[in-house]
Formats: C-alpha cells, structure tokens, sequence
C-alpha cells in the first residue's frame, strides 16, 4: 500500500463520518507542530484535532493549506476554550480560530472543559448559530460528566455529536461510552496509550508479541475496536505516525478485549502524571 493510502474504519453519528484514528495535538507548537500535521497528511491522516488553549491552530493550519489534501477530505475540530464559553465570546473566539486555522469552517466544534459560571443554554445557542451559519458542521463537547453532556444536548438544537474524554485500557469509560452509544453519539479518547504508562502492562507486552505489533498498536486496536470509539494519540516521532495508523489489518478477540480492560484509579492517576513530567507519544 503506498504512502497515503491506508486502510480506515470510521464512526459516525448524526452525519459526521469521523477516521476512528487522528492526531491529537496538544503539546504540539511551533515548527515541530507544522512539520508533525504535515508528515501526518503525507502518510494518509484526514483527521486532526486541534484546541485553542493549544496555542498551535496556525501551525496546524497552515500544514493542512500547504498539503497535498483537499481541505475537504480533512476533518478537522478545534476546541474553544472554558474561558470564552459564553454567547459573544464564543462566536468572537471562534472567529479567530477559523482566522488562525485559515480555514472557512471546522469539522467539528468542542467546547473544552464545562464553565459553571457560564449558562450552558447561551454555550450552545452560540454553537447552533455557527452551525447555522456554515461556519462550524458539527458540535460537541469535551470532558464533560454525563449530567452536563444531558444539559448540553437539551440545550442545543444542533446534535451533539461527541464527548471527547480520556480513555484508554485503565479509564475505560464505561458509564460514558454505553451513553454515547445509546443515544447514537461517538466517544472521542484521548490519551489513548494512558501517556505511556499502557505501554508497559504484561498482557500489552505479552499481546505485541503474540501479533508481531508494536505495544502502542495494541493498546490503539483495543479502543478502535470499541463501537463508536474514536483516538487521537499525540506523537512527533514519524515512525510512531505510521505505526499508529497501522491498526486495521488485525483484530483482538473478544477475550483479549476483555483482559486489556483493567480499570485502574493509581494507573490512571499515573497517566495525568505522566503528561505533565513527560513527553510521550
């Protein structure tokens, strides 16, 4: 298969077509950030995932302008920040994202953390407005707890189409993926290799082995094998690039699902450790 031509699956919910796996960006600035986007799109990346408390939307956007991709094959989200959650400060801040992204619309619109000061009715009237006005496809939200995600979609006449969470074999996310895949929604994980630490479990080391695949890829097929699950892991090396999209020509059993899935409080606790002491993939 040449480079750029990779076999994907994908989640969809309320007519968004979304790569089960794209290239989260946090940590990601400057020429390290274009120069990732860019050898991400070269090796057939068509979803990116972006935020404005990132500090990289120019980066990612000009590498997806200098591409070799039409703008249309790429979907893209960007993530307004908790501070700019009200009605005018969302559709100001948007405005500038869409500017530094230089793109006319984003794929997808997540509101990063919950603000409880802010009226999650005026959050999502400003989103219904971007959507209306062609500006933003889609919605969604991002690390929110199930009783906000209800209120965020009660409140929006757009469907919510995403809750983007951590999740990985520790923080399977149970409670909020059977939601998700009731109410027809997918579940967008990041930190899908627990930053790290997934990567050194028995079963993950044992499993690699057993399928000739690199750790990182077992831990990845394990959450895309998750019905309505989508990953965004982060890395700047190439050859993990490559890897991480290398998923799709295997299958975990059932079984092998299952022993992966070891919910874990301390490992998790490791994992948010880990992002801020360290760079993983």
């Amino acid at each position: 298969m040449a480079e750029g031509d990779v076999e994907m699956e994908y989640a969809e919910a309320y007519g968004a077509r979304v790569p089960k796996v794209g290239l989260g960006t946090w940590q990601l600035t400057g020429g390290s950030c274009y120069e990732t986007v860019s050898r991400a799109l070269e090796l057939g990346y068509r979803h990116i995932d972006t935020a404005q408390m990132y500090e990289n939307e120019t980066e990612v956007g000009r590498a997806i302008a200098d591409a070799a991709v039409d703008r249309d094959a790429v979907f893209l989200t960007t993530k307004v920040s908790p501070r700019n959650a009200g009605h005018d400060a969302l559709l100001r801040s948007t405005k500038e994202s869409l500017e530094r992204l230089d793109t006319p619309y984003v794929d997808l619109l997540l509101l990063h953390w919950p603000n409880p000061i802010v009226s999650v009715e005026d959050t999502m009237r400003a989103m219904d407005e971007l959507v209306d006005d062609g500006r933003v496809n889609h919605i969604g939200v991002s690390n929110f707890p199930r009783v906000f995600l209800e209120r965020a979609r009660d409140a929006a006449t757009s469907p919510v189409v995403t809750n983007q969470v951590q999740f990985h074999p520790y923080k399977p996310q149970r409670g909020m993926l059977g939601y998700c895949q009731d109410e027809g929604l997918f579940l967008t994980g990041y930190s899908p290799l627990a930053r790290g630490v997934a990567l050194e479990d028995d079963t993950v080391q044992r499993l690699a082995a057993e399928y000739d695949r690199t750790p990182a890829q077992i831990v990845l097929r394990w959450a895309t094998q998750h019905r309505d699950v989508v990953v965004i892991p982060k890395t700047s090396d190439g050859e993990h690039l490559a890897e991480n999209l290398a998923l799709f020509d295997f299958k975990l059993t059932g079984s092998e699902v299952d022993e992966l899935t070891k919910p874990s409080l301390r490992k998790s606790a490791a994992a948010m450790l880990n992002g801020f002491v360290s760079e993983f993939r």
